[in-house]
């Protein structure tokens, strides 16, 4: 579905990402561990068209999608919940939802997958009419995996959906991550934690410093020592 080749970026004088190339096949779910400032976000970013390539190629379904607007992006199938949740702090739970669905004009989709929505976060359906900056910090993740969802992707990149999280709803997080996938949709996540995204992932790349280092099934590299070492607490 989703193919990076040699894919390079720079900030000013900082070099990025440095050739990563990566696949995600449709229906499967993808992460990318490593820590900070290993490129991993940077990643995301560029292929949701919000950062500027240097070189390389971004394949969707095949055509290249280099140099798409974000909207573009969105319109393809492919969207971004980005790091930090970055809801509308002001707006009810209900209209960040409808503003995931901005680009669409299918009502009874819409209508659809705001249900699909309540059903996988039942704790928004309880309040639709709250502000999202009155939610806690992990209803807030909810709605923001919910408003992503409202877009009707093929392709869902989350970017650090646990960060800040209590452990009990990490465990939910990820949970969620599989049924979204399990029904249907594609997802490649960043992740800090690497056990747990590595529990769920079908096939999963190690970034240090703008490079792939380590790739493998989930359970590979959960098995493979250098993780364990680096990642996983020995």
């Amino acid at each position: 579905m989703l193919n990076v080749r040699d894919l390079h970026v720079h900030y000013g004088g900082i070099h990025a990402l440095k050739g990563i190339s990566i696949d995600v096949p449709s229906g499967k779910i993808v992460t990318l561990i490593g820590a900070n400032g290993a490129g991993k976000s940077t990643t995301l970013r560029t292929i949701a068209g919000l950062v500027r390539k240097s070189s390389g190629e971004i394949l969707y379904e095949g055509k290249p999608i280099d140099g798409w607007s974000p909207e573009d992006v969105v319109k393809a199938g492919i969207v971004m919940g980005p790091e930090g949740r970055r809801i509308f702090p002001h707006l009810s739970v209900l209209d960040n939802l409808m503003l995931g669905a901005y680009s669409r004009n299918d009502k009874d989709g819409i209508e659809r997958d705001l249900e699909w929505v309540y059903e996988l976060f039942p704790r928004l359906k309880e309040r639709l009419w709250q502000k999202g900056g009155t939610l806690s910090g992990g209803e807030q993740q909810m709605l923001a995996v919910g408003r992503a969802l409202m877009s009707s992707p093929k392709l869902v990149m989350l970017d650090e959906p646990s960060l800040g999280l209590a452990p009990l709803l990490v465990k939910e997080v990820f949970e969620i991550i599989e049924t979204i996938n399990q029904q249907g949709k594609t997802v490649l996540l960043v992740e800090q934690n690497a056990f747990a995204s590595l529990k769920i992932a079908h096939y999963a790349y190690v970034l240090e410093v703008g490079q792939i280092v380590l790739e493998g099934t989930g359970q590979d590299l959960l098995n493979d020592k250098r993780v364990q070492e680096a990642y996983l607490g020995g």
